[in-house]
């Protein structure tokens, strides 16, 4: 059984930052490859930044100079750190628990950037 919990979502200007959260239910977390992904009003869902169980951390374009992966194998959480925000990084952000047979998601939490 696979249970993800996002929290850290919220409203912030242009420039601005936040944290995101991932608190992961699930056997053997440490040897599981999580991701954080989005989507924006009508558009589909999209890739933000994958880490694997030992640390190695994958982007996308738009992410990576501004966006931060990383977990804590000990307490079952990942984390997204997203800085310089900009509009256009409005979106659903879900976080994922990648399987080989399958991706679990978590119901995902709201990033608004807006002045």
């Amino acid at each position: 059984q696979v249970y993800l919990v996002e929290s850290g979502g919220g409203l912030v200007q242009p420039g601005g930052s936040l944290r995101l959260s991932c608190a992961a239910h699930t056997d053997f977390f440490g040897t599981k490859t999580m991701g954080w992904y989005r989507q924006a009003p009508g558009k589909q869902r999209e890739l933000v930044a994958l880490i694997t169980g030992g640390g190695d951390t994958t982007y996308a374009d738009s992410a990576e100079t501004r966006f931060t992966i990383s977990r804590d194998n000990y307490r079952g959480m990942v984390y997204l750190r997203l800085s310089r925000l900009k509009p256009e990084d409005t979106a659903v952000y879900y976080c994922a628990l990648q399987s080989p047979t399958r991706t679990y998601w978590g119901q995902g939490t709201q990033v608004t950037v807006s002045s």
